[in-house]
């Protein structure tokens, strides 16, 4: 059974049941049905981001825990946490197709089992990486993938960008490294993402490339020894005698018995 079978609600089934109908504009657009019966999406984008600003704050500085199990439903604690004061489906994938770019690829098919196993294929790599033996180079490159992964599968109608982000800081606490995302420019980070989306409309395999440079950039070392989330999980994927496809992904990913030196703690993420 897929660790990250699709939950979302049935009473936000279609494109049009997001938003107030009053709201909704020639483009298919229109003002996110919310807590707070807001009807003003520049105002609510305002709220939005000041209340999951602040439910961030909470996981960072410890205020709230969540299990660290790196798959789908860590993915939809974290954005459960982050939304619930703004959205009645915060935690719940979407169950609508979603394009972005100027091409209009999809994202994953919710309706046809392509999100979970992103993220399946997601967790996978997670789970059969040393993250703890990883130089700043081979780091990087791993996060891209992992990440190359997540961006595609997109699960969330809202929020998968604010929701990748605290993932992947918990990712980074299993290393030797932080990330500052502060190091990239929207922009870059945008376009960076956009073309790791699969090549061709009907591929499945996303092309992490144009993220590897991006996340060599954003890790900085820390001071403090990695945490232990993943340990037992690689002796569970062999004793359910799961395969590992990803053993041999990344040839040029070494890893490395040496503890690498550690300069001053960055807490960028925290703030």
């Amino acid at each position: 059974m897929s660790r990250t079978a699709v939950v979302s609600s049935s009473d936000f089934s279609t494109w049009p049941s997001y938003f107030y109908p009053d709201t909704i504009q020639a483009d298919g657009t229109g003002t996110l049905i919310n807590r707070l019966n807001e009807r003003d999406q520049d105002r609510l984008t305002w709220i939005e981001h000041r209340a999951a600003g602040e439910r961030s704050r909470q996981l960072f500085a410890g205020e709230v825990q969540i299990p660290r199990t790196f798959d789908g439903e860590h993915l939809r604690s974290v954005h459960r946490h982050l939304f619930q004061d703004v959205y009645e489906w915060a935690g719940d994938y979407r169950a609508v197709n979603m394009t972005k770019g100027d091409d209009r690829r999809h994202f994953a098919n919710p309706r046809n089992g392509e999100l979970p196993r992103y993220l399946d294929d997601m967790y996978r790599i997670i789970a059969t990486t040393d993250w703890a033996a990883l130089d700043q180079r081979d780091f990087g490159t791993r996060t891209a993938r992992v990440f190359a992964f997540l961006n595609q599968a997109h699960p969330f109608r809202e929020g998968n960008g604010r929701t990748a982000k605290v993932f992947l800081a918990h990712l980074a606490e299993q290393s030797h490294f932080d990330l500052d995302f502060r190091r990239v420019l929207p922009g870059h980070w945008n376009t960076a993402s956009q073309l790791s989306r699969p090549t061709e409309k009907t591929s499945y395999e996303p092309n992490p490339s144009p993220l590897v440079p991006v996340f060599q950039s954003l890790a900085v070392a820390r001071d403090t020894p990695p945490r232990n989330d993943l340990g037992g999980i690689n002796e569970r994927l062999r004793a359910a005698n799961r395969p590992n496809p990803y053993a041999q992904l990344d040839p040029t990913v070494r890893q490395h018995p040496k503890r690498p030196s550690m300069p001053t703690r960055d807490r960028s993420l925290e703030r």
